[in-house]
């Protein structure tokens, strides 16, 4: 199949490549763009490791073609921060309250968070589990990751972060996720 020239907007960058057609977004990310902050787990779009943001909404970048993001925001981990030297709240809360552990899984975490604390800027411990349901972690409890979006949205909305340990344990007897997350826990 011939290649064909693509505009990919990523981080406020724009990009021309030539790609072909059937070429994932993750691997036009990593490949064509040296992006490597998306990882590739599943390529299936089961697990969440390659999750970005294509105009501001978290997607499997596994799923999405390169041709289907031509024109459109994309941003990725290495877009989330304001600068090397000033991290997003979220990317700090997760090394603050320790919910990184082999960091594979950390930067869809963090997408889908920011996208979540974006739409819902104080939620609860339910919405944090349904909107992180999507997106695995084999190596944390999930409690961690939690008390990590809880304290993000602390600093965003102003405040300070919260003591950690919550991880909201008492609110759910279902495990890792909540009751919604499609068998993926």
């Amino acid at each position: 199949m011939a290649k064909q020239a693509i505009e990919l907007v990523v981080n406020g960058d724009r990009y021309e490549v030539w790609v072909d057609p059937r070429r994932s977004l993750a691997e036009a990310l990593r490949e064509d763009l040296g992006l490597t902050g998306t990882k590739i787990g599943c390529n299936q779009g089961d697990c969440g490791a390659c999750t970005v943001l294509l105009d501001g909404r978290p997607v499997c970048s596994c799923l999405t073609l390169a041709v289907e993001a031509s024109g459109r925001e994309t941003t990725t981990i290495e877009g989330v921060a304001d600068s090397p030297d000033r991290l997003h709240p979220v990317q700090r809360a997760f090394i603050d309250t320790g919910a990184i552990q082999c960091g594979y899984c950390t930067p869809g975490m963090v997408l889908s968070s920011v996208h979540l604390l974006a739409t819902a800027p104080q939620p609860d411990v339910e919405t944090i589990r349904c909107a992180l349901a999507g997106n695995l972690c084999r190596c944390t409890g999930y409690y961690k990751i939690v008390d990590a979006v809880q304290s993000a949205a602390a600093v965003l909305n102003g405040g300070s972060a919260p003591p950690h340990g919550g991880g909201g344990r008492e609110q759910t007897a279902e495990g890792p996720l909540d009751s919604t997350d499609g068998g993926r826990s």
